[in-house]
């Protein structure tokens, strides 16, 4: 059990309800690697040249952590001692949220690099969102659904991997989706004149055609104990 504010959250923490947009774009490889070279990760290379940078919108509906928005900016990287069999995961290099007690939550019992914004999301129409710091735009995504596919039976764990004030974990993570949907491309992110939009403007995401987009009606996730790992 983690004491968070004032309230105890119970280990794992279960999403019952979630919905998702997200794309997938291919960056630089060697300018990725230079943004996440704190965590001690490396980039997966699908090509020599680039890796993916996933980003997503979620909200989250029925939680053990409430209701709240979140925006996210995420690499495929690679650890050796990872304790799926690929050994890759996804490296969780922003995190913005809308709600302090998410906020709390997820930089003291995972190490997520969550940051507190204005966060809307838009539902309807291509489904939308947009990160504000500061009251200036930072980032916004749009993405278009696509056609239906099969709800899966399997709920896939993943290594999800966080680095918070130099200490780089790992937290296993389950996702049940239904209700999704894909497509190639489908996504346009914006991207405003925040600091905070720096790294994704050096990937050149404004400009970057997605590789595909996905839309979830339905997701239920669970998130384990994040243990420390050692990227040396």
């Amino acid at each position: 059990m983690h004491q968070v504010l004032d309230r105890t959250v119970t280990m794992p923490v279960e999403i019952r309800h979630a919905r998702v947009a997200s794309a997938m774009f291919p960056v630089p490889a060697r300018t990725a690697q230079t943004i996440i070279g704190y965590s001690g990760l490396d980039v997966v290379r699908p090509v020599p040249s680039h890796t993916i940078c996933s980003l997503a919108f979620i909200e989250y509906i029925d939680g053990d952590l409430g209701p709240y928005h979140e925006f996210a900016v995420a690499f495929l990287v690679h650890h050796p001692r990872s304790v799926t069999s690929s050994g890759i995961g996804a490296f969780i290099h922003w995190l913005p949220v809308d709600g302090e007690f998410t906020l709390q939550a997820g930089r003291q019992i995972w190490g997520f690099p969550k940051v507190l914004t204005h966060l809307p999301i838009d539902w309807s129409g291509p489904q939308r969102a947009a990160v504000h710091q500061d009251g200036e735009l930072v980032a916004a995504m749009s993405v278009k659904p696509g056609l239906p596919i099969p709800d899966g039976s399997a709920a896939p764990v993943i290594d999800a991997y966080s680095c918070y004030d130099g200490v780089t974990r790992r937290v296993p993570w389950t996702m049940r989706p239904s209700s999704v949907r894909m497509r190639p491309g489908g996504a346009v992110v914006t991207l405003g004149g925040h600091p905070a939009a720096e790294d994704l403007r050096r990937l050149g995401l404004h400009r970057t055609p997605a590789l595909s987009s996905t839309t979830v009606g339905h997701l239920g996730m669970t998130f384990g104990e994040a243990t420390e790992v050692a990227t040396a």
